[in-house]
Parts: C-alpha cells; sequence; structure tokens
C-alpha cells in the first residue's frame, strides 16, 4: 500500500469562527481529513474582516484546504440538515460561546443521538463549566485575566498584551489534540464523546518560567522583565543591540557561556568571580548584559550571528516580518508557499507544522468564496435534487 494521509476518510463538520476553531480544523485538514465549512449568511466574523486594508489574508492563512458551506441554523430545515451531516461525519468543531449550540437546539446531546460515534470538539475562552464560563472571551481578553499581559513587558511600564494572538491558537492546537484523542478512543470503542478546551487553561502552563519566580518570591507578584528570562533564571538572557539591529541570545549550559566568552574573546572572564556559575551570573545580572551588549553593538547583525553560530551560541537575528515571511528555510521545507489566491491575489500561506513520514505536505488548495461548494456538499454529499438546493438557496437557508 502506499503511503496515506493519517486523516483520510475523516469528515469534519466545521462551525469554527476567527483562529481558534479554524486553525483546529486547518491542522486536520493538512492531515488528510475532509473539513465541510459552515459560514452563516454574510460568511463568519473572520471573512467579514475583509472589509479593513490587509485582513483577509488570516481567512486565507487559516482555511486552506476546505470545502466552504452556506447554512442558516436559526431555520429548523437548517438544523434539519446540519444533523444530515453529522449524521455522516466524523467530527464537528465549534468554538461559539458555551450553550449556543443547545439554544439552537443542536447540541451535543441532541447530535450524539443522531451519531454515536461524533467527536464533538468545544473550544471556548474559560471552558463549558465555572463561575466564569460565560464571560466573552477573545484573545484580548484571555492574555488580560490569564496572566499573559501582567508578565509581559518591562517592570516600569504598564502591562503589554503578546504580540500574536497566542490564547487563540493555543487553544486551537490543544483542541486539535482533544480530538485526535478521542478519535483514538473511538477506533477502540466504537462511540464519540464530547471534548472540550478553555483557552485560559490552554495558555497556563506556558508561564511556567513567571510561575517559578512567583513561587520563589514566597507566592508574591514578581515584575515583569522585559526580554530577560521569565524566572529570572537564566543569564545571559535578553536581546542585544547590534550595529544595524537586534540579536537574542541565550546560556542555557556553561558550555554555551565558554563559548560565548570565547567568540567575544574574554575568556579573561572565565576566572572572574561574578560569573563562575549560573547562580553567579544571574546575581550579575546587569553586568554580564552591559558586557554582552558591549560586544553585539560593534557588530552587524549578519555577521555577528554566523560568528556566534560558528561558536555553537544559542542566538537568532531579531527579524521583522518581512524576513519572516520570505525565510529561506521555511519556504524550502514548503513550511510557507506563495500561492496566487483567487480571491486575494499573490499571498504567502502557511503549511502544517506537522510532518508525516512517507508523505509530502498537502499541497494547498486556497481558500474560496461564500458557499462556493455548496453544490459538492449538498448535492454530491447529502444527496439532495438540484431543485431542493434552488428551494433552499430561495428561503436563504442556504
Amino acid at each position: 500500500m502506499g503511503a496515506r494521509y493519517p486523516l483520510e476518510g475523516v469528515t469534519v463538520v466545521d462551525l469554527g469562527q476567527i483562529y481558534n476553531g479554524p486553525y483546529c480544523t486547518f491542522l486536520m485538514a493538512m492531515a488528510g481529513a475532509r473539513i465541510i465549512k459552515i459560514e452563516a449568511k454574510g460568511g463568519e466574523n473572520l471573512r467579514r474582516r475583509s472589509v479593513v486594508g490587509g485582513a483577509a489574508l488570516p481567512f486565507a492563512m487559516l482555511n486552506s484546504n476546505k470545502t466552504f458551506a452556506t447554512l442558516n441554523l436559526k431555520t429548523e430545515r437548517g438544523r434539519e440538515l446540519l444533523c444530515a451531516m453529522v449524521k455522516k461525519g466524523d467530527v464537528l468543531v465549534e468554538n461559539f460561546a458555551p450553550g449556543a449550540m443547545e439554544r439552537l437546539g443542536v447540541g451535543y446531546e441532541v447530535l450524539r443521538q443522531i451519531n454515536p460515534r461524533l467527536v464533538y470538539g468545544s473550544g471556548s475562552g474559560f471552558g463549558r463549566s465555572g463561575p466564569n464560563m460565560k464571560y466573552p472571551a477573545m484573545d484580548l481578553t484571555v492574555q488580560a485575566i490569564a496572566g499573559i499581559m501582567n508578565v509581559t513587558g518591562y517592570p516600569d511600564r504598564p502591562p503589554v498584551k503578546a504580540g500574536p494572538a497566542i490564547g487563540d491558537f493555543m487553544g486551537g492546537v490543544h483542541l486539535y489534540g482533544a480530538i485526535m484523542t478521542a478519535l483514538y478512543e473511538r477506533e477502540k470503542s466504537g462511540v464519540g464523546r464530547l471534548v472540550e478546551v478553555s483557552m485560559q487553561e490552554a495558555v497556563y502552563a506556558s508561564l511556567a518560567s513567571n510561575l517559578g519566580l512567583h513561587h520563589s518570591m514566597g507566592n508574591t507578584v514578581p515584575p515583569r522583565t522585559g526580554n530577560r528570562h521569565g524566572g529570572l533564571a537564566e543569564a545571559p538572557y535578553n536581546v542585544y543591540p547590534t550595529a544595524d539591529g537586534h540579536i537574542a541570545i541565550i546560556c542555557v549550559s556553561e558550555a554555551h557561556w565558554r563559548a560565548l566568552l570565547k567568540a567575544m574573546q574574554r575568556e579573561d572572564l572565565l576566572v572572574d568571580p561574578r560569573f563562575g556559575t549560573l547562580k553567579l551570573r544571574v546575581e550579575h545580572m546587569d553586568e554580564v548584559d552591559e558586557l554582552v551588549a558591549a560586544f553585539t553593538a560593534r557588530h552587524a547583525r549578519k555577521a555577528l550571528f554566523d560568528l556566534l553560530m560558528g561558536h555553537r551560541v544559542p542566538c537568532a537575528p531579531v527579524r521583522n516580518l518581512d524576513e519572516v515571511v520570505n525565510d529561506e528555510h521555511m519556504h524550502a521545507r514548503r513550511a510557507l508557499e506563495w500561492v496566487e489566491h483567487p480571491m486575494y491575489g499573490r499571498v504567502c500561506l502557511p503549511n502544517s507544522p506537522m510532518r508525516y513520514d512517507g508523505v509530502e505536505p498537502v499541497a494547498l488548495r486556497p481558500s474560496g468564496e461564500l458557499g462556493r461548494d455548496n453544490q459538492e456538499v449538498y448535492g454530491d454529499w447529502l444527496g439532495l435534487p438540484v431543485d431542493e438546493i434552488t428551494r433552499l438557496q430561495a428561503e436563504e437557508v442556504i
């Protein structure tokens, strides 16, 4: 047998919106699953952002290799059609506010009666239980309530959000993992189940270094650490100036520290009593940073990176987004590809970060217009006749 993609034969009914649900189902699509993206009239919220310049790109990034259908779940016939899809499908994914699907009459308890093998994946800000379950949740608000903003930035300045939408995407990745776990269980038991992921809970473990500092300070609130280690437990660990930009350097072992000093031509510091151990270097963190910064500032970023790489010092240039979009390594691995999008022109789209031995990354098929594949979904898959599809359009069910 030839190599197959792991999720070939799996059909997913995708009600996801914005980043959380759509990234989960994007990962499934790039593993070979059939993703039927269901959108209401006007399209899901991320598609609507295309009225703002450049905001269409995220929709294109997260919705490659999906089949696009429209459906009005506020109509009885719309809910009937969703149930017909669930009966034939394997997975349903949604990241509405908790209780939204139940209010429509198509919550998990209803759908599992239609298909006991269904794996129902639910993403939300705070989960489907607990005192905060009904709080409105966006990435910004989750970053605030989860402590991410409080540990981001400099101690003498107000808190700031992390630049990327880490709550949404970490929630989406964990939701993918939960669904995969339930699919594995279903292979043995024959029965599906509901799985849920809270964005707040998904980001908590990423605070590990900061929580370590919190613990070491007797459970008092630690200061923001800027570009230093979140637990103030490594030195050097910072972003340092170069003649034409910045470079990030970290030494997590004595071998790294020795290599950095050799690159700096400052091996005399090996016997300096201030820097002899990690504990001592942390205690003299300001002096370590001053020494390293004075060295890095004398070099151009690229030349310095090459020098430090030659000495096996963990480091990386601080690059801008244009440099990242055109990253030679990412394009060589097909992690990024330039694609002619039918709606947005030439865009750089990501593939899945997950690779499966024996098969190349799935070829990117760009996202499409709202309802592009209604005929494929309702005619070819569900088997509705042409006249009924026409009637559904006239009645604004699709």
